[in-house]
Formats: C-alpha cells, structure tokens, sequence
C-alpha cells in the first residue's frame, strides 16, 4: 500500500466523526483507529503515548508478568520495529526459543515480518528464558517486549 494512501486514509479519519478504519487491497492490510482523549479507556497493560491523535492499533500483551527493572534479575528483549511476531521460521519448523531454555547473547529468539521482510530477531542477553510475552502471529509494535530472560548469576 502506498505511503500517500495511507496518509490520506489517516487524514480522513482525522477529520471525520469515524473511530476507525480497515482496509485490505490484496494481501496488504492496514488497520487505523482514532485516539479518543476524552472517552474512559480500559487498559490491560501499558501503551506507548501517541503524539498524534490517530494511529496503529497497539495490542497489549499477553501475559501478566510485568515488565522487570535495571535491578532485576531479568532483561527484556523488545521489539526494534512494528511487525507480526513469529516464533518459528515457518509454521511446520520448531520454535526458536521455549521457556526453560537457556540462550547466549547472539541467539535468535524469533523473527518479525515487517512490509513482507522477515527479520531474526536476536538476544543481546545471555540467560534462561523465563517468558514470552507475545503470541505467534500477533502483532507488535515498536519496542514492545517481546520475551523475558533471566540473567545468569556470574
């Protein structure tokens, strides 16, 4: 889908009473969805601030472990773009990683498919992965965690 399609539909949407909209043109899908500042929002984990008044749709995660800090014990491997989480490179292929698993640094943990490139996704942290966060085939947004691993005491 063009890049001026897709400010045009985001400028329509600005400027009309409509919520959100949904177009897909061949195997491209694009899903856009007004912000409602005054409307009460549920939310079932954190968002990103958004500094416009329309946007992707973000999905929150899916587990209830909550995001450690620097002191933790744990690291979190997030996402370094928008795209559709993977956790094999194909549906017949095993996962990259399951939990219990140890990993190194350099490990791939998953892939993201991002305007049809699919990018491997690796581990800067050394550990045992204690969770993942995301469901196979799910969206992700920019820095969305992705997996959690339990660093290994030196």
């Amino acid at each position: 889908m063009d890049i001026r399609k897709i400010k045009k539909l985001i400028s329509l949407i600005k400027d009309s009473d409509v919520a959100k909209i949904e177009v897909r043109e061949g195997e491209e899908f694009i899903h856009i969805s007004r912000l409602n500042i005054n409307s009460p929002v549920m939310v079932a984990a954190p968002t990103m601030s958004v500094p416009s008044s329309s946007s992707l749709t973000t999905t929150p995660t899916s587990s209830e472990v909550p995001i450690p800090d620097d002191d933790t014990p744990y690291n979190s491997v997030k996402s370094p773009m928008v795209g559709t989480f993977y956790r094999s490179s194909s549906p017949e292929s095993t996962a990259f990683i399951e939990v219990g698993q140890n990993v190194v640094a350099g490990d791939i943990i998953c892939i993201i498919e991002a305007m049809k490139m699919f990018n491997q996704i690796e581990t800067d942290h050394s550990g045992i992965v204690k969770d993942i966060l995301v469901r196979n085939g799910h969206p992700v947004e920019f820095d969305e965690p992705l997996v959690i691993i339990e660093k290994i005491p030196k």
